[in-house]
């Protein structure tokens, strides 16, 4: 660590994998009532807890961005952090406002006329809520960005596209504070959040984070990775920003956005595969050992990429043609490829990073050792496992409900409870995963040692 104040990339890193813990376990819940409706059904319901699993999602990824946004500002600009009191409370302010936010869409359930819920999916927090993590979100914004001005070392790419993300952060959040009394108009800017928010502002985040963690990593020159930088963040943002027509496809738009939707979403595997290609490129360009090896990083930041272009792109191009969807669309073919490619993208990313960052931090020399590679397999494995169980019931699904029009409940009890169940044993598995990360990520908190590998 060069930088005092990187070290608030920790405590960041330390809360998105509680909240990541959170998140799986509520998971488990919520999969187990696809087998035992009547589970919790009192006081903690199916539909509260997928309310909770979707916004700890997100609420435990952009934390976990923002950590390590905080870790490379400093060291891309060359100095310390402009206020790292202004990040710390920046935290509290994310961490109360979720947890006030969870524990609305408890209360919601039981006490249906306060206002503790929006009730529009994903966004479900109310307006209060909405405009703290806005104010979060700028905090983060000027943070960041006064330090970058104040930089001792030239502009980089990494810094360029890392600002490009964080100013879109800011901005696309907005569009879901606007109501229409229209469902197709307000279904029409909603999309604005929950599609560009993840494949536009994400993306480049994501993008500029992996070419930094790729640099330290692969020993890489700089120029290598950040000239195809602006080659995929080029293609991502063409891409995904059309790519959003496929979610216009039923809900009352015209029908230009059938051939918009259909050609750019086909489009959007594109710069995936050049991430694939490019990540195997740089580990064969590399020709010596790298000084600092970091196996147990550069094992999720590798899973990342090949679960990123699984997850994305050929899960996400099987259903998004509309010649597809209009028969995939709101079935369990949807959930498989977003869970699949959030954890791809996305969480293997952020466990990627905090690998790299926390002993960096820490001024830990010994190389890691083998929980977090046993983390990484458990993990990978159950989500995989999901994923294929639920794009078997969603394939079940398709044909016996939506083809052969059978009742849903029949289906779901006669032919897709054993996918159900089979989906809930693998995300044991990941529940079990998730806790050894976390009692990984601790230890390496604590300045403790693992044992050296091989």
């Amino acid at each position: 660590m060069k930088y005092r104040t990187q070290r608030v990339a920790y405590w960041y890193f330390a809360v998105a994998a509680l909240l990541f813990l959170l998140q799986v376990a509520d998971g488990l819940i919520i999969a187990s009532q696809y087998i035992y409706p009547d589970l919790f059904r009192d006081f903690f319901p199916f539909n509260v807890g997928r309310t909770w699993h979707l916004n700890l999602l997100v609420l435990w990824l952009v934390i976990g961005f923002m950590g390590a946004t905080y870790y490379v500002v400093p060291e891309e600009s060359g100095r310390e952090l402009w206020s790292p009191r202004l990040a710390y409370l920046q935290l509290a302010i994310l961490l109360v406002t979720g947890v006030a936010a969870l524990t609305g869409f408890v209360a919601a359930n039981f006490f249906p006329s306060l206002w503790l819920t929006e009730g529009r999916e994903y966004i479900e927090a109310p307006r209060w809520a909405d405009w703290l993590i806005v104010l979060a979100v700028l905090i983060f914004a000027v943070n960041n960005g006064w330090t970058i001005v104040k930089r001792t070392r030239p502009f980089t790419a990494t810094v360029g596209v890392l600002t490009m993300g964080m100013i879109g952060l800011a901005l696309m959040y907005l569009a879901g504070m606007k109501t229409f009394s229209n469902v197709t108009v307000d279904q029409f800017f909603w999309w604005w959040v929950i599609h560009l928010w993840v494949e536009g502002t994400w993306e480049l985040i994501a993008a500029a984070l992996m070419a930094f963690l790729m640099v330290r990593l692969t020993g890489v020159d700089r120029e290598v990775v950040e000239k195809w930088l602006y080659v995929e963040v080029g293609l991502v943002l063409f891409t995904g920003i059309l790519g959003t027509g496929h979610h216009y496809y039923w809900i009352g738009t015209p029908s230009y956005w059938l051939i918009i939707g259909g050609v750019f979403s086909a489009l959007e595997p594109i710069p995936i595969m050049a991430m694939v290609v490019d990540a195997w490129r740089m580990t064969r360009v590399r020709g010596r050992p790298h000084p600092n090896p970091n196996p147990v990083s550069f094992t999720w930041a590798v899973g990342s990429v090949i679960g990123h272009f699984f997850g994305a792109a050929v899960w996400g191009f099987a259903h998004t043609l509309p010649q597809v969807n209009k028969w995939t669309h709101g079935t369990q073919v949807t959930p498989a490829h977003g869970h699949f490619a959030f954890y791809g993208a996305y969480a293997m990313l952020v466990i990627a990073l905090t690998y790299y960052m926390v002993p960096e931090i820490k001024g830990m020399t010994a190389r890691l050792g083998r929980r977090g590679i046993w983390a990484f397999w458990l993990i990978s494995s159950g989500v995989v496992g999901m994923v294929l169980s639920l794009t078997i019931a969603g394939i079940v699904q398709v044909y016996m409900q939506r083809m052969a029009g059978l009742d849903f409940i029949f289906v779901k009890t006669t032919y897709m409870s054993f996918w159900f169940a089979l989906r809930a044993i693998f995300g044991g598995v990941t529940v079990l995963g998730v806790l050894v990360y976390v009692w990984d990520l601790v230890s390496l908190g604590r300045g403790g040692r693992e044992e050296k590998d091989g």
